[in-house]
């Protein structure tokens, strides 16, 4: 098979029967056509080399069409072309590099050549190669010149004779004694933690000396679903500012294009990488590479996986406030039958009191 390096042999080239297995990407007219011709000299189609590059279909399509405005960001266009190209048998770099001469980037203005003379290096080079060289013997004199001045002669001890203690490792006359052992510290005692009487049953509305009580709150509560970890850098609005999160699990690309076509956000997530969408947003959650990697978390807790490539974000804040209104109207119900509880133990409470002195 032919490289599309334009390093082959001439010789070989020039032979009647040399042909090309794939065609080179640099003999079409365009970066499209030339994609394109290769893929029909494969003999594969658009949803078999989707499959194998992981990019989707109607990306492929539009690199054949030369139509980019329908491409994501600068950055994933290069790498569907290297992919593509890769598939195809063809140069990677030199289809990115042709990417890039037909669709230059709008976002670097182009500048003015700059620059210094050569006529003017010519001049002043005497100069500074003198006055570098000047430089450096100060640095090197000035380091010679402190460490002289700091070197002294070699003087001798002060000390007239060796100490005893000094080479028998012990004062003469002196001993070492061991008193009688010490008692064990008595261990250490921790209160009992106080609870007031009766402070649980008036903050739940639950008797916990009840099992039949513990048991209903019990089936009545809601199941506790799995909370957002920020595993990862958090990208979007703030927390107070958002009902939806969706997080990656694994190494994957999200895009988020508004309802008019612009990008919101696009950027190759790591595991742990999580993106808050703001509350009223309209856009669409677009997820090519793999929809099932990336979780969802509705009002902080887990709501499942992304369901689909493209997932209107609307559907998600829908699903955010249906759960937080049904939250907050069981914890209201709750409050009331607790309050209502509270009150029949206190008007139990009162007659109890008014039937006592009568008897």
């Amino acid at each position: 098979m032919a490289l599309d390096t334009g390093s082959g042999s001439e010789e070989f080239r020039a032979h009647p029967e040399w042909k090309d297995v794939v065609p080179s990407i640099t003999d079409a007219a365009t970066l499209g056509d030339g994609l394109r011709a290769a893929r029909e000299q494969s003999g594969r189609s658009l949803a078999e080399l989707s499959a194998v590059t992981r990019v989707p279909a109607r990306y492929l399509t539009a690199l054949e069409q030369n139509d980019f405005s329908t491409l994501p960001n600068r950055v994933f266009s290069i790498g569907y072309v290297r992919a593509y190209a890769d598939a195809l048998g063809l140069d990677e770099q030199l289809a990115v590099e042709r990417f890039k001469r037909e669709t230059p980037d709008p976002s670097v203005p182009l500048q003015a050549p700059v620059g210094v003379a050569f006529e003017d290096v010519r001049r002043y080079s005497p100069r500074l190669i003198a006055a570098g060289l000047a430089l450096i013997v100060a640095v090197v004199g000035w380091n010679v010149f402190q460490r002289v001045s700091l070197m002294r002669a070699p003087q001798p001890s002060d000390i007239a004779a060796v100490p005893e203690s000094w080479t028998l490792g012990a004062v003469p006359g002196q001993s070492l004694r061991l008193s009688a052992p010490q008692p064990a510290p008595p261990d250490q005692t921790i209160p009992a933690l106080y609870v007031t009487p009766g402070l649980e049953a008036e903050l739940t509305g639950v008797d916990p000396t009840s099992p039949e009580g513990l048991a209903a709150a019990a089936s009545s509560a809601s199941p506790v679903q799995r909370a957002f970890n920020p595993r990862g850098a958090i990208y979007g609005a703030s927390a107070s500012a958002s009902q939806v999160v969706i997080q990656a699990r694994k190494a994957a690309s999200l895009v988020v294009r508004m309802a008019d076509g612009r990008v919101l956000f696009a950027r190759q997530l790591a595991p742990g990488d999580a993106w808050r969408a703001p509350v009223g947003l309209s856009a669409v959650v677009d997820a090519s590479s793999d929809f099932a990697d990336f979780d969802v978390y509705l009002n902080g807790e887990h709501g499942g996986t992304l369901t689909a490539e493209q997932t209107p974000l609307s559907q998600l804040s829908a699903r955010a406030q249906t759960l937080a209104r049904q939250t907050a109207a069981e914890a209201a119900a709750r409050a009331q039958a607790a309050q209502a509880e509270a009150q029949a133990r206190a008007a139990t409470v009162q007659s109890a009191m008014v039937v006592t002195p009568a008897g």
